[in-house]
């Protein structure tokens, strides 16, 4: 039987905690976090000692208009062989817009957004899923998400958006229960409606994370304790189904092991029932088997096939069978990718570029995420470039969130450090001559050339500009 039980996502700042807590079953792993033909020793011996291992993706954005990536989708079927993975998961949202279907720059995000929940994302995020379920070697289970803002003339609720989905292409459900939360506390969703109208049958494992809320808008931060609400939502739907997995995620402000180990058990006693785990105590005790804390959390009766076209687990899927491969399967609406493509350019857009908001939006949310956005930019630009804190001091910040304002990402979080110095680099900041050239050196050290000249920079403002329109 394919079981998870109990686990932790892994991440380097924890990869000693996470090695030393007993009870977990498995762990999660960024997959853009790792390489395939180099990983952590950390992640090497939790696989020596038996724990399954699932890299989970975020750059795919399979809720985007465009195809996914060809080379994208290799290199996450690689990490999974090298993990030996029984499943990849991913999310449904969109990372990045604009390009060759929109006639514009190509923007990224830097983060997940959501898809809207109508009939041409519905049809776009399905021919997407298709596509990657052929592309890898082990099943896909995508997540729901959490947003800040809502598309206007929505056609679905998440549950029937959802329902659709795994009906239409058999891809097995990560349910973010903290996810469900935070749409509830921001866009006013029940999460028990949707809990009630997704095939829960189809669940592969579910995630669990902390959040804040700062003046009526919850931050799924990943860098709080898992409240009471959020375990609330998890008892609903483990009262619903027995989730073969179930996980804790911490991305930040990690807090010592003990505290870990806590919210796993909390986690645990919150999935399985007390008198359930009284009587598995009795049992394990009786045949000498491992205990209860490290026993999986739910219990099928035959080996179950994680997602369509499912090449590793065997055995039928309860939810949806795979889709024969001789049935033709329909392809999105006529234009669907084109208006999809457009619309999601324009939001992006207006978050990253500071473009005129979409008709529609609630501009008060737009404002908001698109000082998270840059907030984010400007937390994760700080980690792979902690040089430019240092030489930088407290202007780091301010001087990030006003050159993110306006000059969205396009490259990655590396490029971006390297752009926002090259910025400060032609407005002959900062003013502190030492902090100059250190900021100089520091950028052609990294970029291998020198600050562009007058005909670069005229042409650099250009496409800025066109950037804005």
């Amino acid at each position: 039987m394919t079981e998870l039980g109990i686990g932790i996502g892994w991440r380097p700042e924890i990869a000693e905690a996470v090695e030393g807590l007993s009870g977990v079953d498995w762990v999660e792993v960024v997959a853009e976090n790792i390489c395939a033909g180099h990983l952590p020793d950390s992640l090497t011996r939790l696989r020596e000692r038996g724990v399954t291992v699932v890299p989970h993706g975020v750059s795919l954005g399979l809720g985007g208009a465009d195809r996914p990536d060809p080379a994208r989708l290799a290199a996450l079927g690689e990490k999974a062989l090298a993990l030996g993975a029984p499943l990849v998961t991913e999310h449904i949202a969109f990372v990045r817009a604009g390009g060759p279907l929109t006639a514009t720059p190509l923007l990224e995000a830097g983060h997940l957004l959501p898809v809207p929940r109508t009939r041409d994302a519905l049809d776009v995020l399905c021919e997407n899923v298709r596509i990657a379920q052929d592309a890898l070697p082990v099943p896909l289970a995508l997540e729901n998400i959490a947003a800040l803002i809502a598309w206007p003339g929505e056609e679905m609720t998440e549950g029937q958006f959802l329902a659709e989905l795994v009906e239409r292409t058999g891809v097995r459900l990560l349910i973010d229960v903290a996810n469900l939360h935070t749409n509830h506390v921001n866009r006013g969703e029940d999460p028990a409606r949707a809990l009630a109208e997704l095939p829960v049958e189809a669940i592969a494992y579910v995630h669990v994370a902390g959040g804040v809320e700062r003046d009526g808008v919850w931050h799924d931060t990943h860098a709080h304790p898992v409240p009471k609400a959020v375990l609330d939502v998890l008892a609903d739907l483990a009262g619903r189904v027995s989730p073969p997995g179930v996980l804790l995620e911490r991305d930040d402000d990690f807090p010592p092991a003990e505290e870990l180990a806590g919210e796993l058990e909390t986690i645990r006693s919150t999935v399985v029932p007390r008198s359930a785990r009284a009587e598995h105590r009795g049992t394990a005790h009786a045949h000498g088997t491992r205990s209860p804390e490290l026993a999986p959390v739910g219990t099928v009766d035959a080996p179950l096939l994680i997602g369509a076209g499912a090449r590793a687990s065997g055995g039928p899927m309860p939810s949806a069978a795979p889709l024969p491969e001789d049935v033709p399967q329909p392809a999105p609406r006529e234009g669907a990718r084109q208006r999809l493509a457009v619309a999601q350019a324009a939001l992006l857009s207006a978050l990253v570029a500071g473009t005129p908001v979409p008709e529609g939006f609630d501009t008060r949310r737009i404002g908001v995420q698109s000082r998270a956005l840059a907030a984010k930019r400007a937390g994760v630009v700080a980690k792979v470039a902690p040089e430019l804190p240092e030489i930088l001091g407290k202007g780091f910040r301010p001087a990030f969130l006003a050159y993110a304002r306006t000059r969205p990402m396009s490259g990655g979080y590396r490029r971006d450090a390297l752009d926002f110095a090259e910025h400060l680099l032609l407005a002959e900041r900062p003013e502190d001559p030492v902090a100059r050239r250190e900021l100089t050196e520091w950028w052609q050290d990294r970029s291998g050339s020198r600050p562009p000249g007058r005909a670069t920079r005229l042409v650099r403002a250009a496409r800025h500009a066109l950037v804005r329109r």
